[in-house]
């Protein structure tokens, strides 16, 4: 099982805007079948640590490409995905294995 986790560095001032639009997106994804549940989180600068920060993370139990054959991506994503961009200083993606429970 993998735990993918999508970071969005964001203009000063615009995290919770981001927020919202990678929530909406995640939600379209989920509702097209193409992701689990997700969680999206935040920090504008009211908190200690990074700053105009937004991330996304959601488990899978095998990391697939988003240009595989049959694959029809939610139009409703992409429009969304097109909304966040010009918010963005930079982004990137994680890719995390988790441990499974050990059976006695």
């Amino acid at each position: 099982m993998y735990l993918i986790r999508r970071i969005f560095n964001t203009k000063p001032g615009e995290a919770r805007k981001v927020a919202e639009l990678v929530q909406r997106q995640a939600q379209a994804y989920r509702d097209a079948g193409q992701r689990s549940e997700f969680r999206v989180s935040y920090n504008g600068a009211t908190l200690p640590g990074d700053q105009n920060v937004v991330i996304l993370d959601w488990t899978d139990d095998a990391i697939k490409s988003p240009s595989r054959d049959g694959l029809v991506l939610s139009p409703e994503a992409m429009a969304l995905g097109a909304e966040i961009r010009p918010f963005l200083e930079s982004q990137r993606i994680e890719f995390l294995e988790m441990i499974s429970p050990v059976k006695n």
